[in-house]
Parts: structure tokens; sequence; C-alpha cells
């Protein structure tokens, strides 16, 4: 094989055909062949041997808040990236809102693509914006390589990213379904959040009770009836209610096209273990009941959950009060997504082969990154050697993100990221970071 320039050994690499020892030769940035363990390794190549580490495929988030320019002091791209290179993810894709501006026009996005160029250490795409007022905006935004469209359905949270109403959201929803393009969407119903007990203060179960299981259980109700009706293709965003598999999945055996997606909190953390005024488990919809988590881990288990991905959504220290009702609701978790959900996941019988499924070929195949992924000839040569053996305890100030708040703060985790790569070079390794040298990716790359 000529121009194979890297070969990484492991006596288990994850591939789509299963684990095995093998050896990965990697030519031009991408995976030239999935090789026998003891293949001679092509002349001018270097090897890397992982030993008994496991090789997976590079992660892929399709649902992080960077929230730069504008709000860099909650994140910037820099920081944001870092922390994915650490933990294991290679390829991210932007959310269009807490940034100023926000993705909504073609003029926002190539402002936030050139701010993000010259500082991305993996990987980085956007998702565009769909807010009231800005339907003649989604194709230019299409055309301009966005990989679809995210929507509110309730507050967002910022004054210049409004949801949209029923109306809106149908007449947004069919200029997108009119160019074969998706629709994301954060689902909660506003008049059963409008009728739910409104308390503030510290506690976790007042909280819970304001954002109710059938806030999200509606709107996906209402959701799934227009995608059926217009054809559309639509992604439900951070599933907190289990209550709502029942619909999702009945929806896909009649060929809705829909997704959907959880997060490693819902997955890992509880409602029970929440002590009051830790705003720092605070998100929306809201962390519930370990039933309800259980629950979830059956909808990821039988495929009615599609891919698991951060929501990594942070903010200054400042703007976590103790006061659920005040408090910023969002969870930081971009570098500890794949050992938080490991770890729950090994508990429970899952394996290595599973978790690379949800959080790497799963939310590529939802973006349509053709090249990402997994680890076989002709993809992009993006990896993540783990010790999925070996334990730590999560230290929020070896954390890479801006702000060190984090809902995983002195948690044991099991798998420690040994390495990352980002085609074919060695971006971490050991903790230690390489300079930038991500690209920004488009829909068609």
């Amino acid at each position: 094989m000529s121009g194979v320039s890297l070969v990484l050994r492991s006596t288990r690499v994850v591939t789509p055909e299963g684990t095995r020892a093998a050896s990965v030769a990697v030519a031009g940035g991408r995976v030239e062949a999935v090789l026998p363990y003891g293949a001679e390794v092509p002349a001018g190549a270097r090897l890397v041997d992982a030993g008994d580490d496991a090789v997976l495929p590079g992660l892929v988030d399709t649902h992080v808040h960077v929230n730069d320019p504008g709000r860099t002091e909650w994140e910037g791209f820099r920081t944001a990236t870092r922390a994915a290179a650490a933990g294991g993810i290679t390829t991210l894709l932007d959310m269009p809102l807490n940034s100023l501006p926000p993705t909504t026009t073609v003029a926002h996005l190539r402002t936030k693509q050139e701010v993000a160029r010259p500082q991305v250490h993996v990987d980085v795409g956007f998702w565009g914006g769909a807010i009231p007022g800005n339907t003649e905006d989604l194709r230019p935004l299409h055309d301009a390589g966005v990989f679809g469209f995210k929507c509110f359905l309730s507050p967002s949270g910022v004054e210049e990213f409004p949801e949209l109403d029923g109306e809106q959201l149908g007449e947004s929803l069919a200029e997108i379904a009119g160019f074969g393009g998706l629709l994301i969407v954060h689902a909660e119903d506003p008049g059963e959040l409008a009728a739910a007990p409104q308390h503030g203060g510290p506690a976790y179960a007042d909280f819970l009770a304001s954002r109710p299981r059938a806030a999200e259980n509606a709107a996906i109700e209402g959701l799934i009836a227009q995608a059926k009706q217009l054809g559309a293709r639509v992604h439900v965003l951070h599933l907190s209610s289990s209550d709502a598999l029942p619909l999702i999945a009945a929806a896909k055996r009649e060929g809705v096209r829909i997704t959907v997606e959880s997060c490693p909190h819902f997955l890992t953390l509880t409602a029970e273990e929440v002590p009051d005024g830790a705003t720092e488990f605070k998100c929306c919809p809201p962390i519930r009941e370990a039933a309800n988590r259980d629950a979830l881990w059956q909808g990821l288990a039988d495929g009615t959950i599609d891919c698991v991905v951060s929501d990594h959504s942070p903010c200054t220290p400042d703007l976590k009060s103790p006061d659920f009702a005040a408090a910023w609701g969002g969870i930081s978790s971009l570098q500890l997504g794949l050992p938080a959900i490991w770890t729950a996941a090994r508990d429970r019988g899952h394996s290595l082969e599973d978790v690379a499924r949800w959080m790497s070929s799963g939310p590529a195949a939802l973006a349509g990154l053709s090249r990402k992924g997994a680890i076989e000839a002709g993809g992009d040569a993006d990896f993540v050697v783990l010790a999925p053996d070996e334990t730590f305890t999560v230290d929020p100030a070896a954390l890479q993100h801006r702000n060190q708040v984090t809902a995983y703060a002195g948690k044991r985790l099991y798998g420690v990221v040994r390495s990352t790569w980002l085609r074919g070079d060695r971006i971490v390794h050991d903790g230690v970071l390489a300079e930038p040298s991500g690209r920004l990716l488009g829909r068609n790359d």
C-alpha cells in the first residue's frame, strides 16, 4: 500500500463489523485499510501500538453551544474544541443560538465561521436557526452549508432567538421540507409549561414540577403530526421524558421521518441525587427520576433513541445562582460524555460497540457526515484511544472548557482517554493538546 504514513494497532479496534485485534492503516488523512493485527507495516509508515487500549472512531457531537462570538466569556471555539478533543470528540456541530449574532442568516454564519476558523482543535460544522420572520433565510443558509435548522417551541432563554408558534413551525417546516432539509427541535409545549406550578427558589423538586413530562410529550406529538402531514424530516433534541418513547416508536413504524437524541446527563444522573441549590444540574428539559432514566436506556437499547450527544450549554459561574428558576439552564459535559456513558453502559451490560454506535456513527448519520463515525476504509482517520477499564475522579479544575462548572464533579468514571486523532494526526496525547488543526465543515463535505 503506497502512501501509508501511519499504522495504529490495538488488540481492540471497534469497527462496524465488530471489535477485533487489528492494524489501521492511514494514508492522506483517511483510513486506507483495516488490516489483520500482525500485518506487515508498510515501508516508511510509523507504527503506534495501543496495546490493549481500545481504538474507537472519533466521537461526533451534534449538539454543542459554543456561544462565540458575543458570549465568549461563556464558551469559545478554542476552549470548547479543546474540551472536545480531550474527551475523544473529533467533530462537533455548533448550535445557532447563544452567540451574538445567532446563526439565522448567511451573513451571521460567515461571521461565526471567521471567528471559529483559526481556533478549532477539532472539525466543526454549524446548524442554522429557524425563528419567526426568517423563513426566506432558510434556503440560503442551506445552500451555504448548514447541516439543518434548530427551532424552539417554548422560550429559548435568549431574546435574540425566539420560539416558533404552531403556525410559524408549519411555515418553517414546509419551507425546509421543500429543499430536503432537516429541522431539529427543542420540544417543550409552552401551554403545558404555563399550566405547571412555577416556584422560585433552591428546591429541585419545585423546578422539576415546573417542567413536566407532559410538556415534552405534547410538543413531540404535535411535531410528529406536522412531520407526517408534510413528509418532513425532523429530529427531537435532548429527549428527557421516557413517556414520549412509545409515540416516537410508533411514528417510526408508520414511516414518519423522525429521529431522536438523548444526553449523558439524562442517562447517568437522576433527580433523586440533585441537591437543593445545586444548579449545575439545571437543564431544560430537566433531569428526571431514576425510573425515567432506566426507561430511556431501554429506548436507547431498542433503537428508538438514535444517538447520544452532549447538549454542552455552559455559562459563567455567576449565572448558576442557587435559585433554580433564575439560574441559567445548561449542563457542561463536553469532555466527560464518553466516560460518563461508558461507565453507565458497562454496568448495564452494553459494549464499546454500542457506545460507538450511539456517540459516533449515530450522530454522523444524523448530520450526513459520511466520512465520520466509523473506522472503515475511505473514512477520515479520526480515532479515540480509550483505556476502558481505568478510572478517574472528575476534577473540575482539570476540564478544558472555559468555566469549570460541571454536574459530574467528584464522580468516579471508567474510561481514560489516552489520545485523540484527527485525520491521522494525534491532537491529544496523555492530556497534552497540540495546536489547533481542525477544519470547518459544510453539509456536503
